[in-house]
């Protein structure tokens, strides 16, 4: 696979880092086949209880696609179905942190928000600019973006194309935090850690039940979140964690 997508795996933490920093780490078609790879490998691998995705350098988390790249496509309905980068990370079955480092605009905007929990450099800034070229984000952007700073802050964005930085990506609840640049990685990292000490299957389900909540009506989504409750309690570390409880230790899960 292309080196401009790497791989590491820490104890059951798996750093994925997109690594074309002088092209400020915008996506081509290889990078996208090695990231739908390790996605495929994180999620089929137990070792791994919980992925951080970043940026390498410090001028860029991800730039979106390489626009050079746009016009390979030699019709609408190959660009349409072309393998997606966002569709990717959004496959992780295990909980996903976007640590990002520098510029998160278009794709990359919309990598960032397909990973359940974001933490910002203050040198960070976001932005929708597609509408600058004379297109919209097809990642998820106008929804992801509704979602997560509301509707009027969503079309501030996309249909202005301007950036916001990181202090206002806080405001707006782009992002949980936001650090220095120098802390970012360590942080996002330790949050990956904490995430992968605890019951493993229980972190999955709540990442499903998470989705649940937008995706369904209210009262399916709390039947739902019932039901993926009652499969946690039968696996072995729901009683591995009441039997540590009652003898007051650390639990000790091994995902089953």
């Amino acid at each position: 696979m292309t080196e401009d997508v790497q791989f590491d795996l820490a104890g059951h933490v798996a750093t994925i880092t997109l690594a074309r920093p002088a092209k400020l780490n915008a996506m081509t078609p290889e990078m996208t086949d090695a990231l739908i790879a390790y996605v495929t490998r994180c999620n089929s691998d137990d070792a791994v209880r919980a992925v951080v995705l970043t940026g390498a350098g410090e001028r860029a988390f991800c730039a979106g696609s390489d626009i050079r790249e746009l016009d390979t496509y030699t019709t609408p309905w190959n660009f349409r179905v072309r393998p997606d980068y966002c569709d990717a990370v959004r496959r992780l079955a295990k909980p996903a942190i976007a640590a990002v480092n520098g510029i998160a605009f278009g794709g990359g905007l919309e990598l960032a928000m397909s990973c359940d929990i974001r933490i910002s450099a203050s040198t960070a800034r976001f932005a929708a600019p597609e509408i600058k070229l004379g297109w919209i984000g097809g990642g998820g952007m106008t929804a992801l973006l509704a979602h997560s700073v509301g509707p009027s802050n969503a079309a501030l964005m996309v249909m202005t194309g301007d950036p916001i930085d990181a202090a206002t990506a806080l405001a707006w609840r782009l992002v949980s935090e936001v650090v220095t640049s120098d802390a970012l990685l360590a942080r996002a990292q330790a949050i990956a850690r904490t995430i992968a000490s605890r019951a493993p299957i229980a972190a999955e389900t709540a990442k499903l039940n998470l989705r649940a909540a937008f995706t369904m009506p209210i009262e399916a989504a709390i039947q739902y979140e019932r039901d993926l409750q009652t499969i946690c309690f039968a696996t072995d570390d729901a009683a591995e964690g009441r039997a540590a409880f009652k003898d007051k230790r650390t639990p000790q899960f091994r995902r089953r």
